[in-house]
């Protein structure tokens, strides 16, 4: 997904309507940029949170069906973090065999389920984001 930052979802909208100023026989009255970026960055986070919980979920479900459970720890360590400066959601573990698992190794096969997560739901993830972007947040 192409990140697209406040500076260019600024640049995108006509900033030189100032309130009180008229613009092809349309007087702007009031200028609710401000107004638009804040709900659309709550529906951007909201989204992203979504994402996040159905991706973990995703990578959580593969584990189980790649046989990859044996305590449970992996599987329950699997997580998501948002960054909204990247606009972005990334999902992970920080159990030090994890890599073993997804990449597999010299004598086992790999078991991807981070990578099968955030890449086979993609319509799953775009209906997310087009809910909470139709909804404001």
């Amino acid at each position: 997904m192409a990140k697209t930052s406040k500076d260019s979802r600024r640049n995108r909208i006509q900033m030189s309507a100032m309130e009180g100023e008229s613009i092809d026989n349309v007087i702007i009255r009031e200028n609710n940029i401000k107004t638009v970026e804040e709900a659309l960055d709550r529906a951007l986070a909201s989204a992203l949170e979504e994402v996040g919980l159905a991706a973990e979920g995703f990578a959580k479900k593969k584990l189980t069906e790649n046989h990859s459970v044996d305590t449970g720890r992996l599987r329950n360590s699997v997580t998501h973090i948002i960054d909204m400066g990247e606009e972005a959601v990334y999902i992970g573990t920080n159990v030090e065999y994890a890599p073993y698992v997804e990449l597999g190794t010299s004598r086992s096969k790999e078991k991807p389920y981070l990578r099968p997560a955030a890449q086979d739901h993609e319509t799953e993830y775009r209906k997310i984001f087009e809910k909470h972007l139709a909804s404001g947040g």
